[in-house]
């Protein structure tokens, strides 16, 4: 269940439910994800709810469409999906949320008007007031299928299943909770327990993370901008998974100033920040979508860091591919299986013929870039995915036609568990997000022999 949020007060409610409903269309389309909802369509005191009425809906999106189904005579037509929306904000609210029951039903029910259905208001209301007075016995009803009880799509709880048979229903279940909001500290600004300390001079609890070395993780989520030294570039806001793959790359680069490093699939700039925080190294960072490219640009000017950025596709040869590195950063795209809680429309977006074009590219991208890397030097491989295909079996599939590749993964970290050449890291509740990692080491001409 997702943590509770009350009502704004002074606030009707039905402004919110109407923009909660029109950018949750697109995603029950397949036309658009929830990286396109506009907070701002709503004063700012219900941005907070506007969030959480649309990430929460997608969180248990397989369970709410169950029930929907169940409460309608017929399907709504595809003209009305922003009805849809309407009604799976609703039973979103009666089961998960803290809301009163007479403002979850009115207020949606309501705030049909404002999408220009007054039609829709006794649907919606007929609806919610059923699921009031038979909730438990329509709950049970739905939840004999274990893929709505855990709502999650049957292929994707399948592949969970196949893949992790001892640990597929705790992920699961990881999936389904909101994850923490988690800080990297700027080493360049101080240390981590220093900063501890300004958090709580300001009233804001934190506790250090076990695994990354510059990550604390707030008690309470907050705006960024009441951070202390957000804007300085103090600190900046990543999961603590995502950290350590500069702590993987520590060994290689530490010792080596001015050491050429490439992030082939920067965006948004998290990593490429903290390798560049953390090491004396001339940094290439490279991202094929402009716009995202730009969020990496603006990441590096708040922090006061430099790297060379290039709107290239890391799969072919460019401009930028014209010397060679002593370590690559292959962050590469993916499912997203690891972060769903984080971006839960995956579970409504992704599809299964996905994972077999992902891994294609994920492959292009390893034999594009491995001949640029020196002799002796490291690529480390990154996903935010806990499907095989894309991470252990990907790795595999690499060596095998790779013979100056080798393992340098680490055994003896106290995160994860061995996955092939890699490390799994899975979603923990209060913790770390899914995230694999594999690094290798190419071998110098002698060592192949």
């Amino acid at each position: 269940m997702t943590r509770p949020r009350d009502t704004p007060k002074g606030s009707t409610g039905l402004e919110v439910r109407a923009a909660a409903a029109r950018g949750l269309t697109p995603v029950l389309k397949d036309q658009g994800s929830l990286a396109g909802l506009d907070e701002h369509s709503v004063v700012a005191r219900d941005r907070g709810l506007l969030k959480e009425l649309c990430f929460g809906t997608c969180r248990h999106l397989p369970r709410l469409e169950a029930l929907a189904g169940i409460l309608l005579r017929q399907p709504f037509k595809k003209r009305d999906q922003d009805v849809q929306a309407l009604l799976l904000l609703g039973i979103y609210q009666l089961l998960y949320m803290r809301i009163p029951a007479h403002a979850a039903v009115g207020e949606t029910a309501g705030a049909a008007r404002l999408l220009d259905k007054a039609w829709a208001t006794r649907v919606l209301n007929g609806c919610l007031r059923r699921l009031q007075r038979e909730s438990a016995a329509l709950q049970a009803q739905v939840d004999r299928d274990p893929s709505v009880a855990l709502s999650h799509p049957v292929w994707l709880l399948s592949a969970l299943k196949e893949a992790w048979p001892e640990q597929w229903r705790a992920l699961a279940e990881a999936n389904n909770q909101p994850g923490p909001m988690t800080l990297r500290v700027n080493a360049r600004h101080g240390h981590r327990e220093t900063y501890l300390k300004a958090l709580a001079e300001h009233g804001m609890e934190g506790r250090l993370c076990p695994h990354a070395p510059d990550a604390i993780t707030l008690e309470t989520p907050c705006d960024v901008a009441t951070l202390p030294g957000f804007k300085a570039g103090r600190v900046s806001v990543q999961d603590e998974a995502a950290q350590l793959s500069a702590v993987l790359l520590g060994p290689v680069l530490a010792p080596r100033p001015g050491a050429r490093v490439l992030d082939a699939c920067s965006a948004p700039g998290g990593k490429t920040a903290h390798l560049l925080e953390q090491f004396d190294i001339a940094l290439t960072a490279l991202d094929s979508d402009s716009e995202r490219l730009s969020r990496v640009e603006d990441t590096l000017e708040r922090l006061g860091l430099h790297a060379e950025l290039h709107h290239a596709d890391a799969s072919q040869r460019g401009e930028w591919s014209q010397s060679e590195f002593d370590a690559i950063l292959l962050d590469a795209p993916c499912s997203g299986s690891g972060i769903i809680r984080r971006h839960p429309d995956i579970k409504r977006l992704r599809r299964p013929s996905d994972i077999t074009r992902l891994a294609a590219l994920q492959a292009r991208l390893l034999d594009n870039l491995w001949p640029l890397l020196v002799e002796g030097g490291t690529l480390l491989y990154a996903t935010c995915s806990v499907l095989p295909e894309e991470n252990a079996e990907q790795v595999s599939a690499f060596l095998a036609r790779t013979p100056d590749a080798c393992i340098t993964t680490p055994g003896d970290v106290a995160w994860g568990q061995p996955s092939g050449a890699g490390r799994q890291l899975f979603p923990r509740q209060d913790s770390h997000d899914g995230f694999f990692y594999a690094r290798l080491e190419k071998r110098t001409a002698t060592d192949t022999f």
